[in-house]
């Protein structure tokens, strides 16, 4: 649906926003564009939608090149915008039906009603947009980028600073969407979204791609396990005996913590647990956790960063 070829993007006094940027996204997938700010994220999606030029590279929508083919290119492409940008004196029905009205699509107020009940404002068709609040004029932001029906979705932070309730009208919709067969691409700071919608990840950081990866696999192949044993008695410091092991004390001694690597088929930890008991060493308690989306993140952009530096 999208193809992204060494896209590159310099502004005068030699700042390169994007460098040499290449992906690929399928129809009908929700893709998570994750990054730092300034990482390149939405110099990315305008460049895409026609609103920045790019320096080198180019660019296809559904097969449409976006310049040579532009009118085709927009015309399947909805953005949901960073900024609340709406007429303070238009209706909510209204600025729905002029943005479809801007991309030559004929009159349809049935589809206009279906995208309005959808997002919680068919009863607020006719409220004035000024009189609304951000997140009532969010919701209006998300219903002109889909009043023409478009076939990709960009979603550029469309939770910054909006109510649960939103959120979760939002994603039901995007789900919806993508059943539909509708391409979603969408960047977030709450990365538990990504981990929770999206099918693939990608980590954009000063202007390069880090990674590009299907969701479990990312976390499968970056991520790691942690175990956690509580102890009976605290511990003053690590045995030289359990130096085979990487482990770590937390809490004052009182809670032995192993990192592995749980696509291993040996963790370690039976071994670990029949040292303990030779060395007499004691717990009673013990559980294990996964590294989320936002420590594989964290990870991935600090790494990078270093090795920039």
């Amino acid at each position: 649906m999208l193809s992204i070829s060494g896209l590159t993007k310099a502004y005068a006094g030699g700042r390169r926003a994007l460098e040499e940027v290449s992906l690929d996204i399928e129809r009908g997938e929700i893709f998570a564009l994750l990054g730092p700010n300034g990482a390149g994220k939405t110099t990315l999606i305008n460049i895409v939608c026609g609103i920045v030029n790019a320096t080198a590279g180019s660019v296809r929508v559904d097969g449409h090149d976006i310049v040579r083919d532009y009118r085709a290119a927009r015309a399947s492409i909805g953005l949901v915008p960073q900024e609340l940008a709406t007429e303070a004196f238009e209706t909510v029905r209204a600025a729905a039906r002029f943005s479809r009205g801007l991309f030559g699509r004929p009159a349809d107020e049935a589809h206009i009603e279906r995208v309005l009940r959808d997002l919680s404002l068919w009863d607020r068709r006719d409220d004035i947009l000024m009189t609304l609040s951000g997140g009532m004029k969010r919701r209006v932001m998300i219903a002109k980028a889909l009043a023409h029906e478009p076939r990709i979705l960009f979603l550029d932070e469309p939770t910054a600073g909006v109510d649960v309730e939103l959120r979760r009208d939002m994603w039901a919709l995007v789900r919806r969407l993508r059943d539909s067969g509708v391409t979603i691409i969408l960047t977030t700071h709450y990365i538990d979204e990504a981990e929770e919608m999206a099918d693939r990840i990608g980590v954009i950081n000063h202007g390069r791609l880090v990674v590009v990866e299907e969701k479990l696999r990312l976390m499968k192949k970056l991520g790691k396990r942690q175990l956690t044993l509580t102890l009976q008695d605290p511990l003053p410091a690590l045995p030289p005996e359990l130096a085979d092991w990487q482990l770590s004390l937390k809490a004052g001694g009182h809670e032995l913590e192993l990192t592995f690597d749980a696509a291993l088929e040996q963790t370690g930890i039976p071994a670990l647990l029949r040292r303990l008991e030779q060395l007499g060493i004691n717990y009673r308690d013990l559980n294990t956790r996964e590294s989320s989306l936002e420590e594989i993140f964290v990870s991935l952009v600090s790494e990078r960063g270093r090795g920039r530096a």
